[in-house]
């Protein structure tokens, strides 16, 4: 077995903790994704239903939001999601329905399918970093157990991360997760292309209760994501290990 320098190990390992979790960020953003990121269940957790009752008929563009029904929003949430998945194909045909089937109108106009395009190209681009990252742990678990290299100790990978997360709540709670949120948005999206709608200009916002919806996406994905990561390394480290019994 060829042995690393103890920098190289480090750094070897390291590259990998990093892309493990991207990969893991990625598998559970996609399997999120697959269920509409549970939309149904905020509608009613975060009171959605009282944010367009309030709203809905105080719309400038649009009419009668407010007569639709939980079901047909979150039909409306699903075509978002799969058009932000498919380059923002769609966006221009969502229209909105009454309990009855009547249509009531279109749901985006032109400034937020522009703001969706752009969540389209970052979705693109995060999920390319994924497949890249997923990529990456694959190879190195391979060109690991190949080698026969030892993985490294899961509580130092827990401490790791634990160390991390905690520092980037320090960070959140410091900036404040409102201000985070528009400098993410400021630095991800073009200048000169809106993303910030009043309630009164957008049912894109009202129907998603914007940033709530967001927050509360994020406050599972994250946990999803890193108990992925560990049941990742846990899997990663039993294959390495039973590669390393063999060659003994």
């Amino acid at each position: 077995m060829r042995r690393l320098h103890p920098s190289l190990t480090a750094l070897y390992w390291s590259v990998f903790a990093a892309s493990l979790l991207v990969a893991s960020l990625f598998v559970s953003w996609q399997a999120l994704a697959g269920f509409d990121f549970a939309y149904p269940v905020w509608h009613e957790a975060l009171g959605i239903d009282d944010t367009i009752a309030r709203y809905g008929p105080d719309n400038r563009w649009r009419r009668g939001f407010e007569h639709t029904t939980a079901v047909e929003r979150a039909r409306l949430f699903a075509a978002i999601v799969d058009a932000i998945h498919a380059d923002g194909r769609g966006l221009a045909d969502l229209r909105y329905h009454d309990p009855e089937g009547r249509e009531l109108g279109r749901l985006l106009r032109e400034p937020e399918i522009v703001h969706l395009q752009d969540v389209a190209r970052v979705v693109r681009w995060f999920e390319t970093a994924g497949i890249a990252a997923l990529a990456l742990v694959l190879a190195a678990t391979a060109e690991a157990r190949w080698r026969h290299r030892a993985p490294p100790p899961a509580r130092r990978f827990l401490a790791g991360t634990a160390a991390l997360v905690g520092v980037a709540g320090i960070a959140v709670l410091a900036i404040g997760p409102e201000t985070l949120f528009y400098a993410l948005h400021e630095f991800a999206f073009p200048e000169d292309n809106p993303w910030f709608f009043w309630y009164e200009d957008s049912l894109m916002s009202t129907m998603m209760q914007a940033p709530n919806l967001f927050g509360a996406i994020a406050a599972v994905w994250f946990p999803f994501a890193l108990a992925l990561a560990w049941a990742g390394l846990w899997a990663i480290g039993r294959f390495l290990e039973r590669g390393r019994s063999v060659s003994a």
